[in-house]
C-alpha cells in the first residue's frame, strides 16, 4: 500500500473527500515528525510508539577499495508495533 492508496482508504472509511483525506494524512505525518524532530516519543496506543534513536560512530569499509572509512553518528526514527496491530 502507497500513500495514495492509504489516502483513499481514509478518505472511504471517514466519509472524507480525497483532498481532505490526503490533507489530514499530511499533518498527522508532519506531526509525527515534527515531535521525532524534537526528541519526543510518539506513542498511539493498540499501533505502536515512534521513537528515535542514536547510532552510535564507527568505522566502515568502502566495498569497492577495502578502505577504512568513519562512518559518523546518527539519529534513526525507530517504531515498536503495538500488541493489537495485527
Amino acid at each position: 500500500m502507497n500513500k495514495t492508496d492509504l489516502t483513499n482508504k481514509i478518505a472511504e472509511a471517514a466519509g472524507l473527500s480525497k483532498v481532505d483525506a490526503k490533507k489530514a494524512l499530511e499533518a498527522t505525518l508532519e506531526a509525527i515528525s515534527d515531535a521525532l524532530k524534537a526528541g519526543d516519543k510518539v506513542a498511539l496506543v493498540g499501533f505502536g510508539t515512534f521513537s528515535t534513536s542514536v547510532r552510535p560512530a564507527r568505522q566502515g569499509k568502502n566495498p569497492q577499495t577495502g578502505e577504512v572509512i568513519n562512518i559518523a553518528e546518527k539519529t534513526v526514527a525507530k517504531f515498536k508495533a503495538g500488541a493489537d496491530l495485527i
